[in-house]
């Protein structure tokens, strides 16, 4: 077995000075950390169309990669939608591998050294996060932020699922949602008249003609590299950048940090088009879809420096409700309970499909989509949060009677009326992720699947997901093409054929 020592060793080592009885705990968690990013990589190699790989095979109770430069990688049988740590070990010809950094590190293709670099923090960050667990059994929480704090492990499918690349361990447990910590924002006043202010920005941050821009203390110091002081504080939420305030609201804050794929910045366009798309969120919501209010949004004119404010989701929970993300369900274990993953099923593609059919594709995935549940458990309602990357069809709208007096302000790249563009955003994030995600296996997704699409309205669109191949973005090629942008796709195993 091959292991590569450089994340996780540089990690234990800062963990022995900063907290020393989690040392031992860190330690145990690595295994089931490698195995749990392998299993994400081993998805993605199996199901990915990455250039390098010329064929897939079976073989016996196992998959066979052929590689262009004849090089054979062996595996156990893929489930596109497992979310389990079930590969162990896999072989580069004779060669077995339990880390998944040395195997990428070792396929030595196009930019895969700074690809293996980065699942092995994902490793080591992941172990780290697991070390941090309080033992034995918890209540549910009361409050939407507690909610976050469960969601150990990150994204259920993307290999860099816990990949946090410029973060300290000290940094790590200051400021990741999993590690329960108070964050002090800090508040930058800039002057009202260098500022795109859109949405009503509130009077307490505000300092007479500047407005206080709220700033992540990492992106302080690593990226404006200016005090901005300690003045508010928030319990970071599952994207790390966005933190509920004292009194509810929720606050997404610029981070120019690679996490997962992306670098949490703001963009000047995402500004200027917040209150807009909230609006028209407001007018598509109906008794079982709500979208959390953008109530306003700040920069001075740069990604760097901005911050969108927006109401919490539990607004939306009546007496005895609770309103939970749905990557923190598998830790409920309601999915597990007979009916209820058909069920739950049953409300998101309705709400979803219907407003796919409508003009408005949701990026739906286990983060953005929350669900209400009742005193029970039962799934009652779903809450849509953060807008920013949604799909607008004018066409389809128009269709249904739909003009939305707030379009000619939305922007340019949220508009289109490209079928395959709007089916890839709904069902790769609401199927292939946030469904996938919660029954957790390819025979789990199709038996709550198949008790509900007999019975959902009849349209193109439906015909699409029950009939072709999933869409969903292959995540990692993404990672290995650095000079190609936007999202790139695969095409999973339909779940129902």
């Amino acid at each position: 077995m091959h292991r590569s020592p450089t994340a996780e060793a540089e990690v234990a080592g800062e963990l022995a000075a900063l907290r020393p009885d989690l040392a031992a705990r860190y330690a145990a968690e690595l295994p089931g950390a490698r195995a749990a990013v392998l299993t994400r990589l081993w998805r993605a190699l199996t199901h990915e169309p990455l250039p390098w790989i010329e064929r897939r095979e079976a073989a016996g109770d196992g998959a066979v990669l052929r590689l262009r430069d004849g090089r054979r990688v062996h595996g156990p049988a893929p489930d596109p939608y497992a979310t389990g740590a079930y590969v162990t070990a896999v072989r580069l010809d004779e060669v077995a591998y339990e880390d998944p950094a040395r195997l990428m590190a070792d396929l030595a293709v196009p930019h895969g050294t700074e690809f293996a670099r980065e699942l092995g923090h994902s490793v080591a960050s992941m172990a780290l996060s697991r070390a941090g667990q309080p033992a034995g059994e918890r209540a549910w929480p009361a409050r939407d932020w507690e909610w976050e704090q469960r969601v150990v492990d990150g994204h259920p499918y993307h290999p860099g699922c816990r990949s946090r690349p410029g973060f300290s361990v000290a940094e790590q447990l200051a400021y990741a949602p999993e590690h329960r910590p108070v964050v002090g924002l800090g508040l930058l006043p800039v002057p009202g008249e260098a500022c795109l202010v859109t949405g009503d920005w509130p009077a307490d941050l505000r300092d007479g003609g500047r407005v206080l821009v709220p700033v992540h203390p990492w992106q302080a110091a690593h990226v404006l590299k200016r005090p901005a002081g300690e003045r508010l504080p928030g319990r970071p939420l599952m994207s790390l950048r966005t933190l509920a305030l004292p009194g509810g609201p929720h606050v997404k804050t610029a981070l120019s940090a690679r996490l997962t794929s992306s670098v949490r910045d703001i963009s000047v366009g995402s500004v200027a088009a917040a209150t807009a798309l909230s609006a028209l969120a407001e007018e598509l919501a109906d008794d079982r879809l709500h979208f959390t209010r953008t109530l306003g949004a700040v920069t001075d004119g740069s990604p760097e420096l901005a911050a969108v404010l927006r109401e919490s989701p539990e607004v939306y929970a009546g007496a005895g409700e609770r309103v939970v993300p749905v990557a923190a369900l598998p830790g409920t274990g309601l999915p597990g309970e007979p009916g209820w993953a058909a069920e739950f099923a049953r409300l998101a593609l309705t709400a979803g499909l219907r407003l796919l059919e409508r003009g408005v594709a949701l990026e739906a995935h286990g983060q953005n989509l929350l669900v209400v549940l009742s005193a029970t458990g039962a799934p009652l309602r779903l809450v849509y949060r953060d807008l920013a990357d949604i799909r607008v069809s004018p066409a389809r709208l128009a269709r249904h009677g739909i003009r939305p007096r707030v379009l000619p302000e939305l922007p340019a790249r949220v508009l289109t009326d490209e079928v395959t563009a709007l089916r890839r955003k709904t069902f790769g994030s609401l199927v292939g992720g946030a469904l996938a995600g919660v029954t957790g296996s390819a025979a789990a997704l199709r038996a709550a699947l198949e008790s509900v699409v007999r019975d959902l309205p009849d349209t193109p669109d439906l015909a699409a997901l029950t009939g072709e191949p999933l869409p969903v973005k292959a995540l990692t090629l993404m990672r290995l093409s650095p000079g190609t942008p936007g999202d790139q796709w695969t095409r999973l195993p339909s779940p129902l054929v």
